[in-house]
């Protein structure tokens, strides 16, 4: 079995979760957080939307430098509307699936560098960067998305099991 093929239902399963989160970030709090130091709702919200487009950069670049010296910084995504929200992360799933399911498993095994500003954050295998870098970033961050949507009174849905509001059955 190709490793694209014992991939791509994992992260599939993992986006449509994710999808579930952000259909319920309410409107009009994109400036709330729980904390001064912690990320606003709408820029947590806009960073889970658009972490799986890295997979696409990955699959097609060999290197990925976000601050690039002399240049101006990527701007980052922040949730302005839900309609919006849910058309950008849609847009980068569906661009991340076919640059999976289009992979070979020597493509997958060659490097990837990420840096910032010119300094190196972390050279590994594309495989590595799907799966530790994207995969369990997106997880990572929905875990705090489903913080906020609770601190907010916002109903959390089921994610590996039954929530407190979506119970499975």
């Amino acid at each position: 079995m190709a490793i694209r093929d014992a991939f791509l239902p994992e992260f599939s399963q993992e986006m449509a979760t994710a999808r579930k989160t952000l259909e319920r970030v309410p409107e009009g709090k994109s400036e709330w957080a729980p904390h001064p130091r912690s990320m606003k709702m709408g820029r947590l919200a806009g960073h889970i939307a658009e972490l799986p487009g890295l997979i696409t950069t990955a699959l097609s670049q060999e290197s990925l430098d976000f601050r690039p010296p002399g240049a101006p910084p990527r701007v980052p995504f922040v949730m302005t509307t839900r309609e919006g929200l849910l058309q950008a992360f849609d847009k980068n799933v569906s661009a991340a699936s076919a640059a999976i399911a289009g992979v070979s498993d020597e493509a997958l095994m060659k490097t990837f560098t990420l840096s910032a500003g010119g300094k190196v954050i972390f050279t590994l295998p594309r495989l590595a960067v799907l799966r530790g870098f994207v995969l369990n970033h997106v997880i990572h961050h929905r875990g705090q998305l489903s913080v906020y949507l609770r601190l907010n009174d916002v109903p959390v849905p089921s994610i590996y099991g039954p929530s407190a509001d979506e119970p499975l059955l």
